[in-house]
């Protein structure tokens, strides 16, 4: 900003060296005046290093009129208490090693339901009470999928017979058992009565659970098993992710028919894509995180298209879970940590590892007040993670927040 000291720094290196040390003393004691600092040890630019420090008691007459500080909020560090030991550890005997499987499920009445091999057992987490939901009868015969509709009394199960079951929680009664895929059912996800499943065939099938005539779509674009499929909140797009790499958005397509095609096809990932997870407070943000051979998470924008980060995860990802208390996700992986990352959105910044499983993570879930994950691995247990508790104020403003919600929500239907 200074012209005049600029053009005399550029040209004073093609001047022969001239003057006594008395006048070197005199120009440098003048430059330090002006100023402030020694204008032969001075740089135009200063790229690196540390900024010279001024002379002892030299003071700078100027008036500042801008000044950077860093802001209350970034300046502060994390102090939220994030427990690097599991609140408690559940046995999941004969879990199946199988990545491609989406095992365990926590429903909004508080369930959690975990399939282990032929079985699928509910564990209420507020009572400890286990039930035995169903065993398979034919003993080669094992689940693939389990999960629960919103409401949380309906759960559906995906079996390696092709088959998708809807069972009744209350009355631990099966009601429907719909047959249209012809491979195993790795992977479930509901939209209000709209069952999705994802079979090994590489094709997703709607089911509308209302009508006897259940298969209602199919969607073809997959070449290879599909692992991963997630439902937007809002019910306006599903993602998929499949053993060929792929991660597809299709569009919402209750009561439409015809050929379906997604709105967007992401192939940026080099391996299987299990974990896919839409953001809850941006409704057109998903997270998508990539297999052995891509160990990478990617965060897209469905509407434009663009990948609007990437992180490497340095190891398989199975499962990925967006916090609701915080601006926060969870991702679950493989070899060789087997460990839970917490990251902060959007600067993709690790906040926590929490590290226990002797195996590879094979899926997590969250509980419904959105503090606690559950992690089912390969080591045949189920741990729980009270990783996103609320401060309780932020807790009493949430609550309140959500009670003054639904009294608006009562009047407008009165």
């Amino acid at each position: 900003m200074q012209m005049d000291m600029a053009n005399f720094l550029l040209t004073k290196e093609n001047d022969p060296a001239e003057g006594s040390p008395n006048k070197k003393e005199q120009q440098k004691a003048w430059a330090v005046n002006l100023n402030g600092f020694d204008v032969e040890e001075a740089k135009i630019l200063r790229l690196s290093g540390q900024p010279q420090n001024a002379p002892e008691g030299y003071q700078n007459n100027l008036k500042v009129l801008y000044s950077q500080k860093m802001t209350p909020g970034s300046s502060r560090k994390n102090s939220r208490y994030i427990p690097s030991m599991p609140d408690r550890i559940l046995d999941a005997p004969e879990i199946r090693n199988d990545y491609y499987l989406n095992l365990i499920d926590w429903s909004s009445q508080d369930f959690l339901a975990v399939a282990l091999d032929n079985s699928v057992y509910l564990w209420n987490h507020a009572s400890g009470e286990i039930i035995q939901l169903l065993q398979m009868e034919h003993p080669d015969a094992y689940i693939s999928s389990v999960s629960w509709i919103k409401e949380g009394n309906y759960l559906a199960v995906g079996t390696s017979t092709a088959e998708v079951q809807l069972w009744d929680i209350q009355q631990q009664k099966r009601l429907r058992n719909m047959t249209s895929h012809c491979a195993r059912v790795g992977t479930l996800s509901w939209n209000s009565y709209i069952l999705s499943s994802g079979a090994r065939t590489g094709h997703i099938h709607h089911h509308d659970v209302r009508v006897a005539e259940h298969h209602v779509a199919t969607l073809a674009g997959h070449t290879q098993e599909v692992c991963g499929l997630k439902w937007s909140l809002d019910g306006r797009y599903l993602a998929s992710g499949g053993n060929d790499n792929l991660v597809n958005v299709w569009p919402c397509t209750q009561g439409g028919g015809g050929d379906f095609a997604p709105v967007q096809t992401f192939t940026q990932h080099q391996g299987a894509v299990k974990a896919v997870a839409w953001c809850p407070w941006q409704m057109n943000v998903l997270a998508t995180g990539g297999g052995t051979s891509d160990r990478h998470i990617r965060i897209w924008n469905v509407c434009s298209g663009t990948c609007l980060s990437t992180v490497d995860a340095r190891s398989q990802v199975c499962s990925i879970l967006w916090s609701t208390n915080y601006k926060e996700f969870v991702s679950g992986h493989g070899f060789a940590q087997n460990q839970l990352v917490i990251w902060k959105y959007p600067t993709m910044t690790k906040v926590a590892e929490l590290q226990g499983h002797t195996a590879r993570i094979l899926n997590l879930t969250m509980s419904p007040d959105g503090t606690t994950v559950a992690s089912a691995a390969a080591d045949e247990t189920v741990r729980l993670w009270r990783c996103f508790e609320m401060d309780p104020i932020k807790k009493k403003e949430k609550e309140k927040a959500n009670s003054a919600k639904s009294s608006i929500i009562h009047q407008s239907i009165r």
